[in-house]
């Protein structure tokens, strides 16, 4: 009889066990592969060593000559080249509007805001920006003399593909 009850016991025991003892190895597998684990993306950002003090970076200028930057492909948003510092950019107040909108490039220079700003999403052409392009910034950046976080080897579709090169 002793053994029948201890048959029992050891019949549920043994799969408990087994799956355990599977689970401490695939544990012990992945935490030994993520110490010795190749680091194949380089920090972009950030301390070396988590937790710790670095110098913070001064911030990049803007450059402010006004110049329009060429775009690298179709339909990319142009840069602002400018400084927007101090610009008001809220539900009820929009300052790119001031010089940007039909209405005052003539008087300011500055080019006016592409027809696509003035559609909705059905196409529908508006009288004013559509409340999906009023916030400029979620396109648009302020060109700036910043560094490259990585190196950039991009070429112009034309440099890759012209013969004459």
């Amino acid at each position: 009889m002793r053994d029948q009850d201890h048959s029992g016991l050891s019949a549920m025991v043994r799969p408990l066990m087994g799956a355990l003892l599977s689970g401490f190895v695939i544990f012990l597998t992945g935490a030994i592969y993520a110490q010795n684990a190749p680091q194949i993306v380089p920090r972009v950002t950030g301390n070396a060593v988590p937790m710790s003090e670095a110098p913070i970076p001064p911030l990049a200028r803007p450059i402010t000559d006004d110049k329009r930057v060429m775009r690298n492909y179709p339909e990319q948003p142009p840069v602002i080249p400018h400084s927007i510092d101090g610009y008001q950019l809220t539900l009820k107040t929009n300052r790119c509007l001031d010089c940007h909108r039909r209405q005052y490039t003539e008087g300011s220079g500055a080019p006016m805001i592409s027809v696509t700003h003035f559609m909705d999403r059905d196409g529908q052409v508006l009288a004013d920006v559509t409340p999906r392009r009023y916030f400029c910034t979620a396109c648009h950046v302020e060109q700036t003399d910043a560094k490259p976080l990585v190196p950039n080897t991009f070429q112009d579709m034309l440099q890759v593909h012209d013969p004459k090169q």
